[in-house]
């Protein structure tokens, strides 16, 4: 899929097959990620990767940016598409080239494009339900932590809307991945699956509402 224009273009590389709800419900992981991080004027091209569909490498220099998508796929993997992709990741971290990962994609710019090395504060949440072990604990507001590390994911999902998360907890708790009673704890965030459903809602909204501007201002 190529796409010729002067105004900023952008290569999406899927690396997950959609969904059927998002597929009926948004066309697409596509359509969710262009209005997560897309600016009006922009062009995006997608290249659906899990099917072995990679941008020309001669390709590459006429894009602004990359985005990867996640994936239920091991970033870690020795297969064809995996090294590809982690090839392709070195490629453009040699080009200087702005890439953005999401889980796994996050996970696949960290392992193939250098270490994070420092000390970095955590600071906990105030009520939130700890491990059995810490309850005895008196824990502080925040600690420091050592940092020797090449891939970390601590950010969530923020091209996806609620009831696309419900639908993946349900898809999870129907193969057995996650047990209903695991979903039961997460009630006091969002309702548990199969017990309610939200209607479906703009993607990153909250997270424009907390800033100046939106995540594709602040990215590009």
């Amino acid at each position: 899929m190529m796409i010729y224009s002067e105004s900023r273009r952008f290569a999406l590389l899927q690396a997950v097959h959609d969904s059927e709800y998002v597929e009926r419900v948004y066309g697409g992981y596509y359509n969710l990620y262009v209005e997560a991080f897309g600016n009006e004027g922009d062009k995006w091209d997608l290249f659906r990767v899990y099917e072995g569909d990679f941008p020309d490498f001669s390709d590459l220099h006429k894009y602004d940016a990359f985005v990867i998508t996640g994936s239920p796929s091991n970033a870690y993997g020795n297969d064809y598409l995996i090294l590809k992709l982690c090839f392709m990741l070195q490629t453009l971290d040699a080009m200087e080239k702005k890439i953005l990962g999401i889980c796994f994609g996050h996970q696949g710019i960290g392992s193939n494009t250098g270490w994070d090395i420092g000390i970095k504060q955590v600071h906990f949440v105030k009520d939130f339900a700890t491990c059995g072990y810490l309850e005895n604990l008196e824990m502080p507001t925040s600690l420091s932590i050592v940092e020797v590390h090449q891939d970390e994911v601590y950010e969530g999902h923020p091209e996806y809307s609620r009831d696309i998360l419900f639908d993946l907890i349900d898809r999870l708790l129907n193969i057995d991945v996650i047990k209903f009673s695991f979903c039961a704890e997460l009630s006091f965030i969002t309702p548990p699956p199969k017990l309610a459903r939200m209607s479906k809602g703009s993607p990153c909204q909250a997270w424009k509402q907390m800033n100046e501007m939106p995540y594709s201002e602040k990215l590009w």
